[in-house]
This record gives C-alpha cells, sequence and structure tokens, in this order.
C-alpha cells in the first residue's frame, strides 16, 4: 500500500469520520448560544482528553466516554470493561490521576445489563477506581453504555502544548492482541494490576517533573487521528515516518495505524528530554520511539522514504475543530 492509499483510506474510515462529526456538533452548539462561538471560549479546552478546571492548586480532571450500540451487544463484558479503562486512560493522558467514575447503562433486562456491570467491575478492581454510581434502565430496547470519570492533576499534559521542533513520540504497550473484528489492540485484560497501574503512573510523572507538557491519549482515531488532534489543538503541523511507528511484528500497518490500544499515547516532546523521557518508558517495557517533527505549517505530512502524502491540512479543512473554535 502506498502512502497515498493510506491516507485514503484513513480519511474514509470509521475512526477519523466519527472524529470530524465534532465539528458538527460545535458549530450546532455554538449556534444554541446568545454569543455563539465567543460563549465557547471559556477556561475549558475542547480537543483536550478532559475538561480541566482550574481548582486551587491544581486542576479537576472530567471525561465522559459512550460506547457504542453495536459493540455493547456483541461484546458486553468488554464494553463495560472497557467503559471504565478508556476514561482512565483519559485521566493520565492529561497527567492527572483518576478518582472515581459513574455510568449511565440502558438494556433490554437486568440479564443483559449483567455482563456489562461485571466487565466494568473488573475494570475498577484493575485500575483501583471506584464505581460510585449511575443510571440505569433495564427496560430499554437497545444496549447503550456511557461511563464518566473524575481526576485530579497538579501538571497538565495538553493538547494545546505542542511547539515548532517539538519531537512527536507514540508510547505503546506492545504485549496485547486484538479483540476480533474490532480494532481493539488489549494489553490490559489479565495483566498485573499493579504494573497497570505503575505504567500509567509514568504520565503524570512525565508532567509533575517538567519533561513533557502536550500529550494525547490514542483514541478510535487511530494513532494518525489522535496526531491530526493534538496538532490541530496546538496550531501546528507535522511530518510523520510512518515507518518508526512502533508495531507488533505480525500486525500491518494499516490495520495497526487505526487501531484503538488500551496503553498507547502520543507525545510532543521538546527535543532535549527526548533521551529521558525514551528511558522512562522503556524502563517498564513499553514501546516509545520518535515517530515526527512538530512544526509551524498546520499540514500533517505522512512519508514512508521518499513516498509522501498529505494527510490533512488544517488550513483548508478542519479536523474536530470549528474555525472559531480552540481553546475555551
Amino acid at each position: 500500500m502506498s502512502v497515498a492509499e493510506l491516507v485514503a483510506s484513513l480519511r474514509e474510515s470509521r475512526g477519523f469520520m466519527h472524529k470530524t462529526d465534532i465539528v458538527d456538533v460545535l458549530s450546532s452548539l455554538a449556534r444554541g448560544l446568545p454569543g455563539g462561538a465567543d460563549d465557547l471560549k471559556q477556561a475549558v479546552a475542547v480537543g483536550d482528553d478532559c475538561a480541566a478546571i482550574a481548582d486551587g492548586d491544581g486542576y479537576l480532571l472530567f471525561a465522559i466516554e459512550g460506547m457504542v450500540s453495536d459493540f455493547v451487544e456483541a461484546m458486553p463484558w468488554f464494553a463495560g470493561y472497557s467503559g471504565v479503562m478508556v476514561n482512565v486512560s483519559d485521566i493520565y493522558a492529561m497527567g492527572g490521576r483518576p478518582i472515581a467514575v459513574v455510568d449511565a447503562l440502558w438494556s433490554d433486562g437486568i440479564g443483559a445489563a449483567g455482563q456489562v456491570l461485571a466487565g466494568m467491575a473488573a475494570a475498577s478492581v484493575a485500575y483501583g477506581v471506584p464505581v460510585v454510581g449511575g443510571h440505569t434502565n433495564t427496560r430499554s430496547d437497545q444496549a447503550q453504555l456511557a461511563v464518566s470519570i473524575l481526576g485530579r492533576a497538579s501538571a497538565l499534559l495538553s493538547s494545546f502544548n505542542a511547539k515548532p521542533g517539538d519531537r512527536l513520540m507514540m508510547a505503546v504497550d506492545l504485549r496485547g492482541r486484538f479483540e476480533e473484528p474490532y480494532p481493539f489492540w488489549n494489553a490490559s485484560v489479565g495483566a498485573p494490576a499493579t504494573r497497570l497501574r505503575a505504567d500509567l503512573e509514568l504520565l503524570p510523572e512525565l508532567a509533575e517533573s517538567g519533561l513533557c507538557d502536550a500529550a494525547k491519549d490514542i483514541s478510535m482515531a487511530g494513532t494518525l487521528g489522535t496526531a491530526l488532534m493534538l496538532l490541530e489543538c496546538s496550531r501546528m503541523g507535522a511530518r510523520i515516518d510512518v515507518d518508526r511507528i512502533p508495531k507488533p511484528e505480525d500486525v500491518a500497518l494499516a490495520r495497526w495505524v487505526t487501531a484503538f490500544p488500551s496503553f498507547g499515547y502520543l507525545l510532543s516532546v521538546r527535543e532535549h528530554h527526548v533521551a529521558q523521557v525514551q528511558e522512562r518508558f522503556a524502563a517498564r517495557s513499553l514501546a516509545c520511539a520518535v515517530i515526527g517533527t512538530v512544526d509551524e505549517s498546520c499540514e500533517v505530512i505522512v512519508h514512508r522514504g521518499d513516498d509522501a502524502a498529505v494527510l490533512w491540512d488544517f488550513g483548508r479543512e478542519p479536523f474536530i475543530l470549528t474555525p472559531q473554535g480552540g481553546r475555551r
């Protein structure tokens, strides 16, 4: 597959299309406010993994994730587990530590809800994050699940802090497997809880040590879609070498860059901190590599050697932010 073919397939992928829907959501929200887009420019940034609300000497972190209904119906236990897991990841992606989660669950009978709740309970134990309440409707004709989380950070990792000259780094746990036929790379279920928690602790440690201030959790948009979200928020561009993306040897690149890993992060790191950041992930047997360089072009180019293509030009079209969007 050429780089141009890879780019074309990504732009048509479900993960990319779900993210580009955010533009219309923000536009609709702005139209409903008296001041329009100006009223969205509050203290919280649209585009980060969590809302980060200044609170005393730190930040209160608040996020929510919804599971698509076909996933909940097909894999109810893993959907419940993932509802907690991805929220926990969002908190750590911001340099924070989780406090508790709540859920909203719809099902056709309590029997159908049982596996979802069992998966949530398993993740709650694995990550040490309690489920403290929620909303349940067991008289629905369709399975739905949303999970919300609260956390706290003393120093932030934000999608709005990438700078020209930064090295774009990818950190990922390759000790996993795909949950077929979905793009979920599962390196969490069955792993020792102590290891899961210590691996995640790297993120707030990086923020608090000053080694990194810009990061993003790799989401359903995959590695390259997540890079677009981080770069767009920072009003930056980048040149990304797909051959430098850490991946399992037996997984094709085209599938891997659309994967949603249970532990996967992109970081924008000042060049003089790169070696120290890599050392911290390597010490925990996590893959970490420089995959590109951030620049001021507002254009994201992916390449493999001399084979290159423009993945996105923010000057021509937004990815997740409205033209008036950005920080709020």
